[in-house]
This record gives structure tokens, sequence and C-alpha cells, in this order.
């Protein structure tokens, strides 16, 4: 139970006036009040959209955005992101009433609140992101973000690069719309199999195979290792961890918060 003194302090800092702004930014660690004066003094604090210069302003972190430099500050506010490696067979899903494999078989019921940012379909496999920030989740998976995605698709039958090449600068034309590759390469090929390296900024579902497929080239496996900033790593197949601090401020910064 906290001393009344303490309360007392608490309830004036955290009134209807709120907190001072210095002080929010040493909790979210940007060093001591000192410095985190420098920081307001020099123009380098926005908060809800406008710049703060003044020493003695006061805000309400729970209710207004506070940036640094552009980035969206994190106080200690229990949020927590993982970056999940999603085996084949697995549905992307929490709970399935066929009782199918689920992250949450993989994630277990350590996080009880935390959602995936968006799917992978039931036989691909890699990087999942999973959140209980709803904010954060918002903006990976809104398509006004476009987030890059990165895969390693691997086709049935020989392809060349001029068949890449098409498919960034020409596209392929799909039953909702004309779609276009950010980036593809070939990184390996044989008679019967070409391993290829895409990138594209599509959420739409099963995208990678839905492309390839069109030309003629089923996907035999897919793997997606990264999402923005976030890489798959040596994360093992069924097998999560959390994402630090420098990571989601990564991630942040990649969607605009």
């Amino acid at each position: 139970m906290p001393h009344p003194y303490t309360q007392a302090i608490r309830a004036r800092e955290q009134g209807e006036e709120g907190i001072r702004l210095q002080k929010v930014l040493a909790q979210a660690g940007f060093g001591s009040r000192r410095k985190c004066e420098q920081i307001i003094t020099q123009g380098r604090v926005e908060v809800d959209g406008k710049l703060v210069t003044t020493l003695g302003s006061r805000v309400d972190p729970s209710h207004q955005q506070i940036r640094v430099d552009g980035s969206r500050i994190h106080l200690n506010d229990k949020h927590v992101t993982l970056a999940l490696n999603k085996p084949r067979k697995v549905l992307s899903t929490m709970d399935d009433p066929k009782g199918r494999f689920t992250l949450r078989d993989i994630i277990g019921d350590r996080y009880e609140r935390v959602f995936h940012m968006g799917r992978l379909d039931y036989d691909s496999e890699g990087l999942i992101l999973m959140t209980d920030d709803g904010e954060l989740a918002q903006h990976v998976m809104h398509p006004r973000y476009e987030v890059e995605k990165t895969y390693i698709a691997t086709l049935n039958g020989h392809i060349g690069g001029n068949v890449c090449r098409r498919l960034v600068s020409q596209g392929v034309e799909l039953d909702d719309g004309l779609i276009r590759l950010d980036h593809c390469a070939i990184i390996d090929h044989n008679r019967e199999h070409t391993i290829v390296k895409v990138v594209l900024h599509s959420g739409k579902n099963r995208i990678v195979r839905r492309i390839f497929g069109a030309i003629g080239y089923p996907v035999t496996r897919l793997v997606r290792t990264q999402i923005g900033p976030i890489r798959l790593g040596e994360i093992r197949p069924g097998s999560y961890r959390v994402l630090s601090a420098a990571e989601i401020k990564a991630l942040d910064k990649e969607v605009g918060l």
C-alpha cells in the first residue's frame, strides 16, 4: 500500500493538469530530467502533432500521442510484441473448433491478449507478428502503410530472370486486379524447381501463390522471412521471441507511429 504522501504526490501530478512532459520522457527512457528538458527545448518533441518547447507543459500519456524525433515514445505499459515462426499445417488463428494446431499451441497461455497481425495460409511457413498493442496492429495491417513483406518461394518449374523482371515492371492481372512485385530475384534453380526471393507490399490472401500460379509456376513451398524491419532470423519453426525495444521503435517508424 503506497504511503499517503506518495499517493498525494501522484494525485497532484496526474490530476487534471496531467504529468510534466519531461517526467514522461524520463519514464520512457530518454535519460535524466535535465536531459529530457534539453530534448524539449531543442524542439525535438511533439504532442498530438504539435511541437512543444515549453518546460512547464503537462500531458496525459494515456490519451495523447507523444513523439521524440518523429518516433512514438513507449512508457513501460506492458505491451508485448512477438515474432513467431509458423510451421506448415498450423492455422493463423488462436483457436480451431476442429482441433487443428493454432498459434495458441505455440505461444501457450502466457500472453492471453496477443493477436496476430496478418496471416499465413495453412501450408505456408515463416514470420508472423503478434501483439497486444491495438494501435500498432492497426497500422501494420492497414494497406495505407504498405509494409514490405519478404518471401522465399520454391516454384514448380524453371523460370528465367525475364519472368522476374516482368513481374516487377508489368505485374500480373489477378481476379481482384493488377499486382506487381517490388522485387524478384532467382536464388537457385534446377530443371524441376526454382527458388526465388520476392518482396511486395500487398497483404492480400495467398497473394504470392496466386501470382506465380497465374503465370503457370505453382508454389510448392513458401516461407515469409521479413515484415518491415523485423526479420525471421534464427527463430526455429514452432518457436517465438519477444521483440526488443529497438525493434519496436523501428516497426513504429515503418508504420508512421
